[in-house]
């Protein structure tokens, strides 16, 4: 069992908060490197508020509607929130916000994200009814580094999965959501435990012979 201090982890999500719900499962072992310390959410209403809650986490909302069409106050009242709780490392789990370079700034090389798409390809909304539009045989999901431009940050791990014939943009989604809830823990991991580091535009991770998780299901 590592002798490092945990790193203190602030979950930030939108919705029902599926992959908040993987990490918290991956956290429960004794040798995981991070802790959640806190979940926060946009959206006073958020499911994943109630789960989280659930399973003895401090929680806290702040609706941007609020602020109006200020996402910088927005986002410097979401910071000083994940300040009071010491957070070191953050995670969007389905948070549904464009950030500003602010923020990103603020948050820079301790800030991870993932997209249900392999990235470079198909960034933005929308992955899986355009990865079926676009006749693609392989599909899947990308944990990468937040950056100022959305979706083309470093990319730490990825998992996919084929596109079946049949697929609708339900099925296809199911699919990669199992993904997600795989390889977002060993991203996490890989960060806290300072086993991941940005060489250039490329994530090197010690004792990993390659950052993309092959997962094929």
């Amino acid at each position: 069992m590592s002798t490092q201090p945990k790193k203190r982890v602030g979950v930030l999500i939108s919705g029902r908060g599926s992959n908040m719900l993987s990490l918290i499962e991956a956290a429960k072992a004794p040798d995981y490197p991070a802790e959640i310390v806190v979940v926060g959410s946009n959206r006073p209403d958020a499911k994943g508020l109630e789960r989280a809650a659930d399973e003895g986490f401090a929680t806290f909302a702040l609706d941007h509607k609020l602020y109006g069409k200020d996402r910088e106050a927005f986002e410097r009242d979401l910071h000083a929130m994940l300040e009071q709780h010491n957070v070191e490392l953050l995670v969007l789990a389905g948070f549904l916000r464009l950030l500003t370079p602010w923020f990103v700034n603020q948050w820079q090389g301790r800030m991870i994200n993932i997209h249900p798409a392999l990235l470079p390809s198909f960034p933005g909304l929308h992955t899986h009814e355009r990865a079926l539009t676009e006749g693609v045989r392989i599909h899947g999901a990308t944990v990468h580094f937040v950056t100022a431009e959305m979706d083309v940050g470093p990319i730490i791990a990825q998992g996919a999965v084929p596109v079946l014939d049949g697929d609708n943009p339900d099925t296809l989604a199911a699919r990669v959501l199992a993904v997600e809830h795989q390889i977002y823990p060993k991203a996490l991991e890989a960060v806290a435990s300072g086993k991941a580091s940005v060489d250039g535009f490329r994530v090197k991770i010690d004792g990993a012979e390659q950052t993309v998780e092959s997962l094929i299901c």
